[in-house]
């Protein structure tokens, strides 16, 4: 994990909360020394504290990662200590939600090398996914070391377009939500079924995290899965034929969900 350059010149977490905990908890665990990181945190968790790592401590000169995790609201005064090491040989990885990259180089200087990244939540289980785009200054060592590091809480893809992060961020970043929600409709179906409310919620959930583990693990396409469960005039077709209606089923409705939150996305980085 590019170790050598982090433990020589260092690492820099801004915000640790629950995303920034589970990117510590990985790089630690691959080995990344805990002296080499410098975590700024306001309220850092007692699990931060006890980690060894330097915490709220003066900040290295020129260290060789920033990796900006807090919240879109703190960056305004997260940022002005960090503007010294903007333009400089550092490089900034964002995985705060809506900062485009225009913005930090407005704020750090145009020959700041800066990454933007779009995890999800499942990385807090080591299960994300992590959409990265880089600007003219990142090059493709800087975009290897920010795909090494947020490969320690999952998966990571790059983007051919930062355009593209707003359909990323309807997807991905939000998609967990509906399939929580997924889970908790499927549930109260079953629950109007006859089962009761405990037994529907363990179907329901399991139902889900299994098929989920059983997509990414199969060789056969989520499509191929699907008609490999489905018997001609069966319960699963019957089923099918409501959830893939055209008009009223599930896909003209994951369409408008996930339009609605990439146009949302849109509009909260223009302002």
């Amino acid at each position: 994990m590019h170790d050598g350059v982090i433990a020589q010149n260092g690492l820099v977490l801004l915000g640790c909360g629950k995303m920034g905990s589970a990117m510590l908890e990985g790089w630690l665990k691959r080995g990344l020394p805990a002296g080499s990181v410098w975590v700024q945190d306001p309220n850092p968790s007692d699990w931060v504290k006890a980690q060894g790592v330097h915490l709220n401590a003066p900040l290295p000169d020129s260290p060789a990662i920033v990796l900006i995790a807090v919240k879109p609201q703190m960056m305004s005064e997260a940022l002005p200590a960090l503007q010294a090491m903007g333009n400089g040989r550092t490089l900034f990885v964002s995985v705060a939600a809506g900062i485009s990259i225009a913005t930090y180089e407005t704020l750090l200087g145009q020959d700041t090398p800066i990454v933007r990244a779009m995890p999800n939540t499942p990385a807090a289980v080591g299960q994300g996914i992590t959409a990265i785009i880089g600007n003219a200054k990142a090059g493709s060592d800087h975009l290897d070391l920010s795909e090494s590091l947020l490969s320690a809480v999952g998966e990571v893809v790059r983007l051919d377009h930062e355009s593209q992060m707003d359909a990323v961020t309807g997807l991905s970043g939000s998609g967990p939500a509906y399939v929580f929600h997924m889970i908790e409709c499927l549930a109260a179906a079953g629950e109007a079924q006859g089962l009761a409310p405990d037994l529907a919620m363990s179907l329901a959930r399991a139902t889900v995290a299994g098929a989920g583990a059983l997509a990414m693990q199969a060789d056969d396409t989520p499509a191929q899965l699907r008609r490999n469960v489905t018997s001609p005039n069966g319960t699963t077709q019957a089923g099918l034929e409501v959830l893939m209606n055209d008009t009223d089923g599930l896909p003209p409705l994951i369409r408008a969900t996930i339009k609605a939150a990439a146009d949302r996305s849109r509009e909260l980085a223009n302002g």
